[in-house]
């Protein structure tokens, strides 16, 4: 039974194959474009530079259109059209939150718009976990470890262009590990407002990262026992069938009448 406080359950169940097959391939998409709020809201909300501010709020349009056409598609291609809703209300909520900052870019109420751009990127990494959770398998490590090196390398260069006290990228990388394995040294640590904010979303990665691996590691030593124990069950059933086969032939030489 799908976890509903997720709100990304993928299509409900009772739908075609082909339904399944295009929610498949439209999730790692729409995980990828939802990540997207990051620069969106550090280029509105933190950047004075109109031309900055303009390519924020064209990112936002971009999210909320491609969430409103995904979801669109998927109402027309389902039967279950409220339950799929129910199912996925996480997106619903994107699309509203991206809509409503879109909406109040211009507006004076600027402290409820970085609120609900604030909303916004905490609801994108809700995704990011939700879609992780689904796909976690005991082949998932590799898949991990290639996430987390490249946030990792993406974080560094971020510290080394928005942190002040960091002078190199190597050191932006430092900055980087540590704020995402939660360790804190204390000997770098972000002192600006975008830097910091750049903090929580390594945090927030490194421990979705982190639990995918761990998560991965018990899969694969659960999969090695669920196979020995599927190999040992299949022997015995090729040892049943011979035991079987030898009964057989017994009780036809028993019960074979005698030759004149």
């Amino acid at each position: 039974m799908p976890n509903f406080w997720l709100g990304l359950n993928g299509v409900p169940p009772g739908e075609r194959n082909a339904v399944y097959l295009f929610e498949r391939r439209a999730g790692p998409v729409m995980v990828a474009i939802a990540l997207l709020a990051i620069p969106a809201f550090y280029l509105e909300d933190l950047q004075p530079a109109p031309a900055q501010r303009s390519v924020g709020a064209f990112i936002d349009l971009f999210i909320f259109g491609a969430f409103l056409v995904e979801t669109l598609l998927m109402l027309a291609v389902c039967k279950q059209r409220l339950r799929y809703l129910a199912y996925n209300w996480l997106n619903v909520l994107i699309i509203v939150a991206s809509g409503l900052a879109l909406a109040g870019l211009d507006s004076t109420w600027i402290p409820l718009v970085r609120l609900l751009r604030a909303t916004y990127v905490s609801l994108a990494f809700t995704q990011l976990l939700a879609y992780l959770r689904r796909t976690i398998t005991a082949n998932a490590i590799p898949y991990a470890f290639s996430l987390g090196l490249g946030a990792v390398l993406l974080a560094g260069l971020g510290f080394y262009w928005l942190e002040p006290t960091v002078h190199s990228y190597e050191t932006g990388l430092w900055l980087a590990f540590t704020t995402a394995a939660t360790v804190g040294y204390g000997d770098y640590v972000p002192t600006s407002a975008s830097a910091r904010l750049l903090a929580v979303a390594v945090v927030v990665v490194g421990y979705a990262v982190f639990s995918l691996i761990t998560a991965s590691i018990a899969a694969f030593f659960i999969g090695e026992s669920e196979r020995r124990l599927q190999h040992e069950i299949y022997r015995d059933m090729k040892a049943l069938r011979t035991e079987l086969r030898e009964l057989r032939q017994q009780i036809d030489a028993l019960t074979r009448p005698p030759r004149d």
